[in-house]
């Protein structure tokens, strides 16, 4: 599905990412961990091509892509691919929730309006939005906004979806909220690659955890495994950092 192979991006002198090796399968939901300045948003970002990385190459379903030589159609290709949902909702303060969803379907995607506003009412719908069509963005709660910014990656109906720790930005009490739309989607065997802090959310969905130190992936296990018996010292570490409970968000 998506496989990436010896992934290199620095910036000027700081190596972010030093050579990834990673893949991810049709209907997993991969969970990146790691702590601040580990590389995870930098990944993310490079899959996306909102980053090119310096080196390194990369399939996606039927799409490959060699990261040095790749040019405007191939990377045009990737995105059409992709979806990404950032930490601060990035939604168009101008436009309606409506408008914000059909954008990439009408400009990107040269979608006819009628029918890219009825897939956009029925993304809105499934994430809870149906009566707030007409809003704009400065009428919602931030649990709300980052709604609207999962119906605009859902109606693209792409290979996979990235998300760079898409409750950082919320209020506590509107975490949950978010994270069980997210537990939805990987019920229905969307392809999600996400990146948290929340580490029960990770060992509650997660298909597989990726775990990313200085910019290498340390460990990699099922989520069972790496939170029962994480085998490096560095992922013990990092897990003693936090508290959590098991809940079950898949079936919540």
């Amino acid at each position: 599905m998506i496989e990436l192979n010896n992934i290199r991006k620095a910036f000027g002198d700081n190596q972010v990412l030093r050579g990834i090796d990673f893949s991810c399968n049709k209907g997993e939901t991969v969970v990146i961990l790691g702590a601040s300045g580990s590389g995870k948003t930098t990944l993310l970002r490079c899959i996306n091509f909102l980053e090119k990385a310096d080196a390194g190459t990369m399939k996606l379903a039927d799409s490959y892509v060699d990261f040095q030589k790749a040019g405007k159609k191939e990377i045009l290709d990737i995105r059409k691919k992709t979806a990404f949902v950032f930490q601060a909702h990035n939604l168009f303060n101008n436009k309606t929730v409506l408008e914000n969803v059909t954008e990439g379907l009408i400009i990107g995607r040269k979608m006819p309006k009628t029918e890219a506003v009825a897939i956009a009412r029925q993304a809105l719908d499934k994430v809870g939005l149906s009566d707030k069509y007409d809003f704009y963005p400065g009428k919602l709660s931030g649990g709300q906004q980052q709604r609207v910014g999962i119906a605009r990656a859902v109606v693209t109906n792409p290979e996979v979806i990235l998300f760079d720790e898409p409750t950082s930005a919320l209020d506590p009490e509107l975490v949950g909220e978010t994270l069980k739309l997210l537990a939805g989607l990987s019920r229905e065997g969307i392809t999600m690659i996400v990146v948290t802090h929340e580490m029960a959310f990770a060992k509650a969905i997660a298909s597989k955890v990726v775990f990313l130190e200085g910019g290498e992936i340390v460990e990699e296990a099922p989520p069972g495994e790496f939170f029962e018996a994480p085998k490096t010292e560095r992922a013990k570490k990092f897990l003693a950092m936090f508290e959590y409970e098991s809940v079950d968000f898949l079936n919540s």
